[in-house]
């Protein structure tokens, strides 16, 4: 195995592969890495660990028994920024490339080597580790500040303005583009949790919500705006 890195903070990991053999290949591996790993069988167990514990990467298999892995990563990273690898036995270039263009941060075709699996991983953690570092984890428009770390929003005149998990997903997706058309679907991805079924009324619900607590200025647009046919856009004014 490689060398075990210097690690200040044990970064959790979290295996989320239905072979229980391999599942524990990769633990051991990572675990002497210095790695903090929680392994996981399914999609909806993986979603349950997400909901309790904050991860600093995602190693993912495509062939799950309750849902496909390329719709996992695309329902994590509409709502995450979360590294993610995706493992496969699928040799199709089309997989890979679907996984790619989800935003996936690495891929890894079976059978691998568990030593590459660690090197692959310690590099998707350095890249995006220097990414956080350059990137803002508060964003702020027109005097409102939403921070992603805390999931937190505090308006203008410095009050804390209450959201529900659902609210803040919504609002992060729209302001990380903003002026950008985004999907129903691509919203459902963000606001829907594993337990309950996706509903396009959700989206008005929570779109409804935000447009009371954040309204724009008097005389003003808001700031969500619906894009008829197509979805929702936010329009305010980074700073």
């Amino acid at each position: 195995m490689a060398s075990r890195p210097n690690i200040h903070k044990k970064l959790h990991l979290l295996v989320v592969e239905d072979d229980e053999m391999m599942q524990s290949l990769l633990c051991a591996y990572l675990e002497q890495e210095g790695y903090d790993i929680t392994a996981v069988l399914t999609g909806k167990d993986m979603f349950a660990v997400l909901g309790k514990r904050s991860v600093d990467l995602i190693l993912l298999d495509l062939t799950l028994p309750d849902e496909d892995g390329l719709t996992l990563a695309r329902q994590i990273r509409a709502r995450s920024s979360v590294p993610i690898i995706i493992m496969t036995a699928r040799q199709g270039m089309e997989d890979r490339l679907a996984g790619l263009d989800i935003g996936a941060d690495d891929f890894l075709t079976k059978p691998f080597d568990p030593r590459e699996m660690v090197l692959r991983v310690r590099n998707v953690l350095n890249r995006t580790s220097e990414r956080a570092e350059e990137g803002a984890q508060v964003i702020g428009f027109d005097g409102w500040r939403l921070d992603l770390s805390s999931r937190t929003l505090r308006a203008p005149d410095d009050t804390d303005v209450k959201l529900t998990g659902g609210e803040f997903n919504l609002l992060a997706a729209l302001v990380k583009t903003p002026n950008r058309v985004l999907s129903r679907d691509f919203l459902l991805d963000a606001i829907t949790r594993n337990d309950e079924p996706p509903s396009d009324r959700m989206i008005d619900v929570y779109v409804s919500r935000l447009r009371k607590k954040i309204g724009g200025s008097p005389g003003e647009e808001n700031y969500i705006v619906t894009v008829p046919g197509h979805g929702y856009k936010f329009t305010g004014t980074l700073e």
